[in-house]
C-alpha cells in the first residue's frame, strides 16, 4: 500500500505557505531546458564562475591525508576560529573564540539565530529589497517578517526614519545584507552609525548584519563591518558571514557568525540538535582561505568590477530600463517599469515584473529574477558572476526582446 492511497504524511503549518525559492525554481527551469537543446543563457543564480583557489583545495587534501575526517567541535576547530579572531583583528575589531560559530554555510547561521530568539509573533525588520530566504526563515521560525521598503535613489539603504516606525514591542531583529544581494546596494560608515540612535532608543532589538560579500565591493566604497561602525551595540549584533562569495567556496558550505557569547552559546544548542559541527575538510579550508594571501580576491573583484560596468552600461542603453551602478557583490537590479504595459510581438500585455522576465526568456532564452521575487516589484535581478561573453551576449538579447515590444 503506497503512502499516496492513505492521503500521506501530514505537514506542519509552518511549511505551508513556503514553497522552493523563486530563483531555485527559475535556476532549475533554465537548466532544464538548457538540457533539453534550448539556447538558453541563465543569469539567476549567485555563485562565482570561478573555481575555488588553489592553495585553498590543497590545504583541504593535507587535511585528509592528516587524517582530519572525524567530528570537531561543535561550533568549529579551533584553527578556524582563531582564523576568524584574525579575520576581524585586521579590521579593528577585537573578538574571542567563543564569541564565533562555525555552521553548514551561512544560511545555517541564520536559522541557528532566529531558532535560538524567536518566540511565536516575535517581529524582524527586513529593508526591501531582501533576499528571498530572509522571510521565510523567520516564518518557519515562528517569526513575523516585517518588510520596509527602501529607494533605489537612496542606494537601496534603509532610512532611520524608515526603521523607527517599523518597530513595535514585538521587534527582535533588524536584518539586512551589506553589500546586498539583489541590489549590490551597501552601507557606509555614516549610513550603519545614522542607525544608532534608533537602535538606542530600543534596546530590545538586536541587529543582524550579513555580510557575506564583504570584500566584493567597487569603486571607491570602503565597507566596514557592523561590528566596527557600531561597536556600542556590540552585545546586540550579530554578524553573518562566510567564504562562499569571496573565495568561490559555494559548495564547501561553511559559514559562521559572529557575536555575543550568550547568542552564540544559544545557537549552538540549535546547531547540536540539528547538525552538529560543518565538514571538517571543509573548516581546514577555509582557515586556509581566510590565513592565505588575498592577491586572488583582488583579482577576482577587479573581474567583477569590469563585469558590473558592462552589465550596468548595456542595461541603461535600453530604452525602459534604469540602472543604477551597484557598490558591491555581483547583482544589478533594474528598474524595469518602462517597459510595463508594452505589448508582446504576439499581442500579450507585459503588465509586471514577472512577466518581463517570462518574456525574456522565452523570446530571448535570457533567464532573469523577477523583482516581486526580493519584495521589490519593477524591477528585476541579473547576477553578472558569469563569463564575459555570456554576459554580452545575454544584453544583445535583452536589448532585442525590450525593442520588440510595442508601446501601448
Amino acid at each position: 500500500m503506497s503512502l499516496a492511497a492513505e492521503g500521506g504524511i501530514g505537514l506542519a503549518r509552518r511549511v505551508s505557505d513556503i514553497e522552493v525559492s523563486l530563483i531555485v525554481r527559475i535556476s532549475e527551469l533554465a537548466a532544464a531546458r538548457k538540457k533539453a537543446g534550448e539556447d538558453i543563457i541563465s543569469l539567476g543564480t549567485g555563485e562565482p564562475d570561478f573555481d575555488t583557489p588553489d592553495f585553498v583545495k590543497a590545504a583541504a587534501k593535507t587535511a585528509m591525508d592528516r587524517g582530519e575526517t572525524k567530528y570537531t567541535a561543535n561550533t568549529g576547530t579551533a584553527e578556524l576560529k582563531q582564523a576568524i579572531v584574525a579575520e576581524y583583528a585586521r579590521q579593528g575589531v577585537t573578538i574571542a573564540p567563543a564569541n564565533v560559530i562555525a555552521s553548514a554555510g551561512a544560511k545555517q547561521v541564520l536559522f541557528n539565530a532566529f531558532m535560538a530568539t524567536l518566540d511565536p509573533g516575535d517581529e524582524v525588520v527586513i529593508p526591501a529589497p531582501y533576499w528571498t530566504s530572509y522571510v521565510d526563515m523567520v516564518s518557519i521560525c515562528g517569526g513575523v517578517p516585517v518588510t520596509v521598503p527602501t529607494r533605489g535613489e537612496d542606494g537601496f539603504v534603509l532610512a532611520p526614519e524608515a526603521l523607527e516606525r517599523a518597530i513595535t514591542p514585538r521587534t527582535k531583529w533588524l536584518l539586512f545584507n551589506s553589500p546586498s544581494n539583489p541590489t549590490g546596494g551597501a552601507y557606509d560608515a555614516g549610513q550603519l552609525r545614522a542607525l544608532l540612535p534608533v537602535l538606542a532608543r530600543h534596546p530590545h532589538v538586536g541587529l543582524m548584519s550579513d555580510e557575506i560579500y564583504e570584500h566584493l565591493v567597487y569603486d571607491d566604497f570602503a565597507f566596514v563591518s557592523a561590528l566596527k561602525a557600531l561597536p556600542e551595540m556590540a552585545e546586540r549584533v550579530l554578524v553573518v558571514n562566510g567564504v562562499s562569495k569571496s573565495y568561490a567556496m559555494t559548495g564547501w558550505r561553511l559559514g559562521y557568525g559572529v557575536g555575543p557569547r550568550a547568542l552564540i552559546d544559544a545557537m549552538a544548542v540549535v546547531q547540536g540538535q540539528a547538525t552538529s559541527a560543518p565538514s571538517s575538510i571543509s573548516q581546514a579550508a577555509a582557515a586556509a582561505a581566510l590565513n592565505g594571501p588575498r592577491d586572488v580576491v583582488a583579482e577576482r573583484r577587479e573581474d567583477f568590477w569590469r563585469r558590473r560596468d558592462l552589465v550596468v552600461a548595456g542595461l541603461n542603453a535600453v530604452e525602459g530600463l534604469v540602472c543604477d551602478s551597484p557598490r558591491g557583490a555581483f547583482y544589478v537590479f533594474p528598474d524595469c517599469t518602462g517597459l510595463l504595459g508594452r505589448r508582446t510581438p504576439q499581442g500579450t500585455i507585459v503588465e509586471t515584473d514577472a512577466d518581463l522576465c517570462e518574456y525574456y526568456l522565452e523570446q530571448a532564452g535570457v533567464a532573469v529574477v523577477p523583482g516581486t521575487a526580493f519584495g521589490s516589484p519593477g524591477h528585476f535581478r541579473i547576477s553578472y558572476a558569469y563569463a564575459q561573453v555570456a554576459l554580452e551576449k545575454a544584453l544583445e538579447r535583452i536589448a532585442a526582446a525590450s525593442a520588440a515590444l510595442v508601446k501601448p
